[in-house]
């Protein structure tokens, strides 16, 4: 079976060569320097002072579904996540895969958006934090099974420096030794990157295994309120939930109506 993952990562260095081509990465620097200095909201504190934990992923397309809103806003479906109860966003910006772009960060952030967003790319270079940061994102996504374990230590030093947080995501076992580094929130997905194959007991299996008291969230295939209340019983604090939502006319009132019924 075709691995996904290690396709995207392939096509990521190359779109990295020709971003810092165009734009070389002391310029990037400069522009990051350059921003007003405000207060980044948390993701972290957003999730653990929430009751829901809801995560809302502006997601227009996915390499399984192809495209599962092309139409979808930017200026219009991150703040009425926002507006109908989202305790943080997450913005799919990789644009060959995801059909996503870094400006949609801006974007949803010029409609009114405050809440904690995360920068949901496959994260491989410092200069994609940069991007991150210029962009308005609060948090980043790491992924282990992207990076080598020196690797994403650093890099999750970098966004602490650039006042960013870390959601780090792990798949297995073994990954699980990545939750040494001490991201600030530690994230299980439950989509296998390499067959895009989905299973939320991945999530159950390997909630015992993180750090006790930390921000745990369980990502992808959630579609049942149901399953929102058995994963906090079983220490979640945070769920990233996209495709649900956006493959509905209104993603907003979808969403309001699954915090309902939680």
């Amino acid at each position: 079976m075709k691995d996904i993952l290690a396709e995207i990562v392939e096509h990521k260095r190359g779109e990295l060569r020709d971003f810092k081509a165009a734009k070389p990465m002391d310029l990037l620097v400069k522009e990051v320097e350059a921003l007003p200095a405000t207060n980044i909201p948390s993701m972290r504190a957003a999730l653990m002072g929430s009751d829901t934990g809801i995560i809302a992923e502006f997601k227009r397309k996915s390499p399984s579904k192809g495209w599962i809103k092309e139409d979808g806003k930017a200026d219009l479906i991150p703040k009425a996540y926002q507006d109908n109860g989202a305790a943080a966003l997450s913005i799919l910006t990789d644009s060959r895969y995801f059909g996503g772009k870094d400006s949609f960060i801006t974007t949803a952030r010029q409609s009114g958006v405050t809440a904690p967003v995360l920068y949901k790319n496959f994260v491989i270079d410092e200069y994609q934090l940069l991007q991150a940061r210029l962009y308005g994102a609060s948090a980043v996504l790491l992924i282990a099974a992207c990076l080598s374990k020196t690797k994403c230590d650093t890099l999750i030093n970098k966004a602490h420096a650039l006042g960013m947080e870390v959601l780090l995501e792990m798949h297995s076992e073994t990954e699980l030794e990545y939750a040494a580094l001490s991201p600030d929130m530690y994230g299980i997905n439950n989509r296998n990157l390499g067959t895009f194959i989905t299973k939320v007991e991945n999530s159950f299996r390997l909630a015992e295994l993180l750090p006790k008291g930390a921000c745990k969230v369980s990502e992808s295939g959630i579609s049942n309120p149901d399953t929102v209340r058995e994963l906090r019983l079983a220490g979640f604090n945070g769920f990233l939930i996209g495709e649900n939502f956006m493959k509905t006319a209104d993603p907003g009132a979808t969403l309001a109506e699954f915090i309902r019924k939680i």
